[in-house]
């Protein structure tokens, strides 16, 4: 039997939810053998009282793993097996290798950055010293830049084939909490993030994978318009010689980070565009106001509370809130020498003092200076060289009034900053470009009315969040590849995805792709007409 709809208070324990269901579904206690919640959301229309609204099936071999299509299913005959080389080991890099593995194929993965570990003390000693590791960092390394985040799991793909569900289950054998697998707004956290992302690893290698990290794609050999072959360096040890691995098929899961990519692929004539992304700052509140303002009070609250915001200006700009992060922290996101970006972080508690989001504006090429694939990355780094020299290197902030008023701030409210990594007192009005900067105070007042106290003077704001999605996007055919053939792009380095699980979903369609050249062989097309859509 399928219940839909129930409603019950969000402090429930077992018993009362069993005498729930005992009353919704007309069954004796005694006889509801199992139980399984399929579908939960919160219900905060009637606050201060809260409420869960679940979809569960009672009674029911329900199991929790996916029916992935057949597809996604596939194994590849051990004649038709070739070694698959994967750059880059964010979401889109290791569902990609998950995927190809567990189809029989065996791969090898190019990681510049270090294994989550060791990450984990580079990015530690970032935060303590403020000197950065440009290679091992809260951009690069394994896991990619979702491992430094809130780890939300929600995504706005449409998902026919049971993709979503398939990430969702891989996160939970993993090591993620159960809950994932049915709230309507799952999120992991970054402590239990890296456990996952370890788990994963160690599934896939013993699978057939193989990962070799501290190796950065420094260029690609190409013959004929196909990759012939990967040249990478040590990243740790770039003197050392370049290695010629041959290879006729790479997955490019690089990031949106990767700008060193970017600019190799355009020096190979790889076809690209720019792309529209966004750009703002971090804004902190106290995580109490806004739990109060979300849900009516704090008591019996079964989570910090989040929230979305969204406005469009009289120039039709939209400003909106991003990465969202309930009793989390700022982060020092940088990943480029004297360069400075900032993003949100939580651990799976969200338990820290203040709640902060970005609040980004859309940007398009008509904002880039000059033009061609490269400006929005130049864009950026205008941006991110700004906001170093703004605080001498360390992460610019300004209370909201002062950022009003165009002044530099010189003493704080009531708020005190929750950061990763060191601090100084800012103009941001500097560090923004101006249409930027006239967005967000447009929309501030907007959102104050939608929130109480969120445009007021203390909240604390930092600059400069403009890794919201590439600005890059490297073009590719119905068959996955770019006009380099045998390169296949996917994830969110790409173009193609934002955000943990539509980057992981991207890179198993990605390993599909890879799977349908092996199983075709030479019957498939290979000298770029299904590249018509360039």
């Amino acid at each position: 039997m399928i219940i839909q709809d129930l409603k019950i208070p969000v402090d429930y324990d077992e018993e009362m939810l069993l005498a729930k269901i005992s009353k919704e579904a007309r069954i004796p206690r005694k006889k509801i053998r199992t139980y399984r919640i399929l579908r939960r959301s919160l219900d905060a229309r009637k606050k201060p009282q809260l409420y869960y609204v679940m979809k569960l099936a009672v009674n029911e071999g329900v199991s929790y793993e996916p029916a992935v299509s057949e597809k996604y299913r596939r194994k590849v005959p051990e004649e038709k097996k070739q070694r698959i080389f994967i750059a880059g080991s964010g979401p889109a890099g290791l569902f990609a290798a998950l995927a190809l593995t567990e189809a029989g194929v065996p791969v090898t993965v190019l990681e510049r950055g270090h294994d989550v570990q060791k990450r984990t003390e580079d990015v530690e000693k970032f935060f303590e010293s403020g000197i950065l590791d440009p290679v091992s960092n809260v951009q690069f390394g394994e896991g990619g830049a979702g491992t430094f985040s809130d780890g939300k799991l929600n995504t706005r793909t449409t998902d026919p084939d049971g993709l979503n569900q398939k990430v969702l289950y891989e996160f939970y054998r993993a090591g993620a909490p159960e809950e994932i697998l049915y709230d309507a707004k799952p999120h992991v956290g970054t402590d239990i993030l890296k456990t996952v992302v370890r788990n994963l690893r160690e599934k896939i290698i013993l699978s057939g994978g193989e990962f070799r990290f501290s190796t950065l794609v420094s260029d690609l050999l190409i013959t004929d318009g196909k990759l012939a072959g990967i040249y990478v360096e040590n990243s740790d040890e770039p003197d050392l010689p370049k290695e010629l691995i041959p290879a006729s098929r790479l997955i490019l899961a690089c990031g949106h980070s990767a700008r060193d990519t970017y600019e190799m692929l355009y020096g190979h004539g790889a076809v690209m565009e720019e792309k529209s992304f966004a750009v703002g700052v971090r804004i902190e509140h106290p995580q109490e106001m806004i739990t109060r303002a979300q849900y009516g009070g704090t008591e019996g609250a079964p989570d910090a509370a989040s929230y979305q915001l969204a406005a469009k200006t009289r120039t039709g700009r939209g400003v909106y809130s991003f990465c969202m992060c309930p009793g989390g922290y700022v982060v020092n996101a940088s990943s480029e020498p004297e360069c400075l970006a900032v993003n949100g972080m939580s651990y799976s508690g969200r338990s820290g003092r203040n709640a902060n989001s970005g609040i980004v504006v859309q940007v398009s090429p008509e904002d880039y200076p000059g033009s061609g694939p490269l400006s929005g990355i130049a864009f950026q780094r205008e941006m991110e060289a700004r906001a170093y020299q703004a605080a001498g290197g360390r992460i610019p902030v300004q209370c909201y009034r002062d950022f009003r008023e165009g002044r530099r701030t010189e003493s704080l409210g009531e708020i005190a900053p929750d950061m990763k990594g060191q601090y100084g007192f800012a103009n941001l009005r500097e560090v923004l470009p101006e249409a930027v900067s006239e967005a967000i105070l447009e929309a501030m007042p907007e959102f104050g009315r939608k929130i109480k106290g969120f445009d007021r003077p203390d909240a604390v704001m930092s600059a400069v969040e403009s890794r919201t999605s590439s600005p890059v996007r490297i073009l590719r055919d119905e068959g996955g590849e770019s006009s380099i053939r045998g390169l296949y792009p996917s994830g969110e380095g790409a173009g193609y995805a934002g955000g943990i699980v539509s980057s992981a979903i991207d890179g198993i369609k990605t390993a599909s792709h890879v799977i349908d050249s092996l199983l075709c062989g030479s019957a498939c097309v290979s000298d770029g007409s299904q590249a018509a859509t360039y």
